[in-house]
């Protein structure tokens, strides 16, 4: 009579797809569930009519998030069509949001698994699908449950209630929002082999009245300073070149534990590890913002010069409904930053159309932008999010005023990110080669370049035959040659 092992060992290896959507937190949780998958035993596909399983990662932070996220649930439920029963699992922020929601109006969701059940999903994915979960699934599974016993214990002893895991048989598996750090060095990854995102902290304690990621996310909690060592130089030691910081506010690291392993200590440290090339700040919130973290910014080789701080507005009216820093706060800051970090470029993002936004409170914004000259730039119509204070504030703007309001701002920022690119022709720069696009042009970015959101360098192979190839993770010397729009076009000279 076979034993279990002997069942195990007979089971068919079942493929797996990701739908990846949202932010970079939300790739590194994909990025970690799928190396679970992975060691757990299942062949990670990115064909999703292959696959037995399409897991998607949803984003909920603004309604097209929503809505992207829902249309690619029900694609991904389409191609069972064909006849093929793919399970189908919902995972990410309208999980942890929506989930029974989901679960009612989806009956095609085998599985919605919230953060906290992150770590059972192997287990659970493999009882779905009628198998016995393999050794490895068991074990990532126990893993997190201990976690999870010991994030009780702390929490019983500071006199915090926590709630208990979801069974990991049951179709709906979410919890709590603020969950335990779990290892996320061994990923598989989603990012080029050259370019990495790191996470150092995750939730956020403030109050945005237009905001829910603190309902989805958790409370801001840092993550352990060793842990982000290590994670960091396993990256590094697989090949990459440049580490992308994220948190919900990244400069706020290390101050929920005031034991003086700030953001400054920890750029610090991670520019010993060598062959990182760059180090990116990304998500940065208005505060938490010391002498000793712009110094660090300003004189560190491999901090990029580039500062990813949106901001949301400039009136002060508007910023005293959002509950965010006044405006004289946000100009001192920015005139610091600017005057004390040489050759910064600044990316931020703005809200507008926020209830009871006038059209003074909208023309005090255009012209700071106009004059303050933003290096890069995003834009957002505001959106009533559930259960958040703006929803439900007076003074809500007609949807089509606050998208007129948008593509002014964006339109007038075109034409400033056209300026700032003409400016750097002729000069030489650094060059993290990407590879080849999808219309076949090799492409890099700059320090001032955040993969997916910024613009590119379009690269073109040097004449001279004493100057190598390129070649896709290269960190090349290069001459911007002109630029195209915001883009900049480049000639590698060594």
């Amino acid at each position: 009579m076979p034993t279990s092992g002997d069942k195990q060992q007979q089971q068919p290896t079942k493929k797996v797809s990701l739908v990846a959507l949202g932010c970079p937190k939300n790739v590194v949780d994909g990025e970690v569930l799928l190396g679970d998958l992975a060691r757990a035993g299942f062949s990670v596909t990115d064909d999703h009519e292959e696959s037995d399983a399409i897991i998607v990662n949803t984003c909920a932070f603004v309604e097209d998030a929503k809505s992207e996220s829902l249309e690619a649930i029900v694609e991904a439920a389409s191609l069972n069509e064909d006849g093929k029963r793919r399970k189908l699992v919902i995972t990410g922020c309208l999980a942890q949001r929506y989930s029974e929601q989901l679960a009612a109006d989806l009956p095609e969701a085998d599985l919605v698994v919230g953060f906290q059940n992150y770590g059972g999903l192997a287990a659970s994915l493999q009882r779905t699908m009628g198998m016995e979960p393999t050794p490895e699934a068991l074990a990532l599974a126990e893993a997190a449950a201990e976690q999870r016993r010991q994030a009780a214990e702390g929490g019983a002893a500071a006199g915090t209630e926590v709630e208990d895991a979801p069974a990991t048989s049951q179709r709906v598996q979410v919890g709590a929002a603020t969950v335990p750090f779990r290892p996320e060095w061994d990923r598989y990854r989603l990012t080029p082999r050259h370019s990495a995102y790191l996470r150092v902290a995750e939730g956020c304690n403030h109050a945005c009245t237009f905001c829910a990621i603190p309902g989805f996310r958790g409370k801001f909690r840092s993550k352990p300073w060793q842990a982000v060592l290590d994670e960091a130089r396993h990256l590094v030691a697989s090949g990459v070149k440049e580490l992308n910081l994220i948190a919900e506010d990244t400069n706020q690291y290390g101050q929920d534990r005031r034991d003086g392993r700030d953001l400054a200590k920890l750029l610090r440290e991670l520019s010993s590890l060598e062959g990182l090339h760059w180090i990116r700040i990304l998500y940065a919130y208005p505060s938490y913002f010391n002498d000793a973290l712009i110094d660090e910014i300003a004189t560190n080789p491999k901090v990029c010069k580039y500062l990813d701080m949106p901001l949301q507005h400039i009136s002060n009216l508007t910023l005293l409904a959002m509950n965010r820093p006044p405006r004289e706060h946000t100009l001192n800051l920015l005139a610091k930053l600017r005057a004390r970090i040489p050759g910064l470029a600044l990316r931020t993002t703005f809200i507008n159309g926020f209830p009871g936004e006038t059209d003074e409170q909208h023309r005090e914004l255009v012209d700071f932008v106009k004059e303050f000259k933003f290096e890069r730039m995003g834009c957002f119509a505001f959106s009533e999010e559930d259960g958040t204070p703006a929803a439900s504030m007076p003074g809500q703007v007609p949807q089509r005023l606050r998208e007129r309001r948008r593509d002014e701002l964006i339109s007038m920022q075109q034409r400033i990110g056209e300026e700032w690119a003409a400016g750097k022709v002729g000069q030489e720069i650094d060059v993290l080669v990407e590879g080849y696009n999808d219309d076949d042009w090799l492409i890099g970015r700059s320090q001032w370049d955040a993969p997916d959101v910024d613009p590119l360098v379009f690269l073109t192979e040097s004449d001279d035959p004493a100057v190598p190839p390129l070649e896709a993770g290269q960190m090349r010397r290069c001459v911007v040659t002109s630029n195209s729009l915001f883009d900049l076009e480049a000639t590698p000279i060594a």
